[in-house]
């Protein structure tokens, strides 16, 4: 099934006076939930519809806690979770400490095998 598409009209941020113009924006074809993924997990594999809920339910609690640890969590060629964060600017590197870090972003990076997947999608406009 074809990802969905409409255009959007959008302002260079760079340089509002230029014209106004337009873009392709994926949409969306409705969501899957976590027990429709285990289900799909289990009817492929030898496991059970609750074996995968566990593990991805375990995932939920260790993969926090190595991102709290400042590591980077590889899951294969599913890809990596890490943070960043974002900081107000200090005049010099004595004066940046953690009181400049205003939140953290969870990165999410793909593998190579997802990108690979991801790269054969085909696309279908929508009005």
């Amino acid at each position: 099934m074809p990802v969905p598409f409409i255009a959007i009209e959008k302002t260079n941020p760079r340089n509002p006076g230029e014209p106004r113009k337009y873009y392709a924006h994926a949409k969306s074809n409705g969501a899957v939930d976590l027990r429709t993924l285990a289900n799909q997990i289990a009817a492929i594999s030898t496991l059970s519809t609750p074996d995968v809920l566990a593990a991805l339910e375990a995932l939920l609690l260790v993969i926090p806690q190595h991102l709290a640890e400042g590591m980077i969590v590889r899951l294969g060629e599913l890809g990596s979770f890490s943070l960043s964060v974002q900081s107000v600017a200090s005049d010099s590197r004595e004066e940046v400490s953690a009181r400049n870090i205003t939140s953290n972003r969870l990165r999410f990076r793909p593998g190579k095998l997802l990108r690979e997947k991801l790269g054969k999608v085909s696309y279908e406009k929508k009005e």
